[in-house]
């Protein structure tokens, strides 16, 4: 077997199966995740009919770069949601079956293991796929310093030199999962110059960048911020998704943009690899990519949702909203963000997931640890009832 799977921590929802092992919620509490971040709302039923309208592809193999109307959709979208002047459909864009997969994968294409002292350099705390892909291929994560303060955007002036010269990657994600902060122009500015001074690449998970709360403020893209300082897409790739912006979770549709040189490394690596998306998929895929109307009106169900738990989880937690994103990410009373989750699913059957599973570091060098992440992605009934129950819990301490 390969001797890094023994490498790999267990992942978060395991650790919460563990925490919550034995314990039975009250029987007049009915259970209210907030726990993963999976949409919840409606996928809009004209994805749903171009899937179904394009059954018939299923009898054949799909090609690994996708349908030439996939790709002119994904760099048209691209182009309107980015103030872009040209993505080339051809050379600067190849689907995906969701950012998660190619997160992944892009970490094996991009990492060479046999130069020593290999790094992928990923925020703390951050989305677990992260770590385990540069294990797997052969790194050595490093979690950036972080910035409570900003919301835990990372502090990359604080990485040294040293760490600097053996990155091949750096992973950063805006919005972030799980505080929800997006990256200013500053911020890409510090990082273009980095990649530029010792030659990593960067990969840019942007799959929350549709949830956001102010229609006339949508969060800076990497190419975008490329383009506003001169830039070209040289070591910059992207991650696009469906999964929150058109709630299709189960699609697995997605999209990497950016770099032509890596993107035709990595659809080599992907011709092997055989993750080649439906064809149904993709007709279904093209219909959300081409409209706006459906992701305004998800945007809105969330500014609603947002506007209605905010105030109720005040009461008890120093809160505030997130500058994008489906998340709040709380600092909570207590000896530990643990048995915080643990007693509230006790006593109020309410899933929250603790800030600690999802960063590293022991003890208080850990930046999730007091923490924890609520995801307010079901309806809004529920979630205002799980944050009435919340407090209630809180006033318990």
């Amino acid at each position: 077997m390969n001797p890094r799977l023994d490498l790999l921590q267990s992942y978060p929802f395991e650790k919460l199966r563990l925490l919550f092992a034995g314990i039975t919620p009250p029987a007049a509490k009915k259970p209210i995740s907030l726990g993963i971040g999976e949409p919840q709302h409606a996928t809009p039923e004209f994805i749903k009919q171009a899937l179904t309208a394009n059954l018939a592809g299923l009898s054949a193999y799909p090609a690994t770069a996708g349908t030439e109307a996939l790709k002119q959709a994904m760099a048209a979208w691209l182009m309107r949601r980015y103030q872009l002047p040209r993505v080339d459909p051809a050379t600067e864009v190849l689907p995906v079956n969701g950012s998660r997969e190619a997160l992944f994968a892009l970490t094996q294409t991009i990492v060479n293991p046999s130069k020593p002292g290999s790094t992928v350099v990923c925020p703390n705390p951050f989305y677990q796929i992260y770590e385990g892909a540069a294990i797997l291929a052969g790194a050595t994560p490093y979690y950036a310093p972080t910035v409570p303060a900003r919301n835990f955007a990372c502090d990359f002036s604080a990485i040294p030199d040293s760490v600097w010269k053996t990155t091949q990657l750096l992973i950063v994600c805006s919005p972030g999962n799980p505080t929800g902060a997006v990256m200013t122009l500053e911020d890409w500015k510090e990082v273009f110059a980095l990649s530029d001074k010792y030659g990593f690449i960067i990969g840019s998970d942007e799959c929350y960048s549709e949830i956001y709360f102010d229609e006339d403020k949508p969060p800076l893209g990497g190419l975008q911020a490329a383009q506003m300082l001169g830039r070209g897409f040289e070591r910059l790739v992207m991650f696009s998704s469906l999964s929150k912006r058109s709630n299709v979770p189960g699609m697995r549709s997605g999209f990497v943009a950016g770099d032509a040189a890596i993107i035709k490394k990595f659809l080599l690596y992907r011709t092997y690899h055989g993750s080649a998306m439906a064809l149904p998929v993709q007709a279904a895929s093209v219909a959300a990519w081409n409209d706006e109307a459906h992701v305004r009106e998800n945007r809105r169900l969330y500014v609603e949702k947002f506007a209605a738990v905010m105030p109720i989880l005040k009461q008890a937690l120093d809160v505030r909203l997130p500058d994008a994103a489906f998340y709040v990410w709380a600092p909570v009373p207590g000896p530990s963000d643990t048995e915080f989750a643990q007693r509230l699913y006790a006593e109020q059957g309410v899933t929250v997931l603790p800030g600690s599973y999802l960063a590293r570091g022991e003890g208080a060098e850990n930046p999730g640890r007091g923490y924890v992440r609520m995801a307010l992605v079901a309806e809004p009934a529920p979630c205002i009832e799980a944050a009435q129950r919340i407090v209630e819990f809180c006033r318990t301490l």
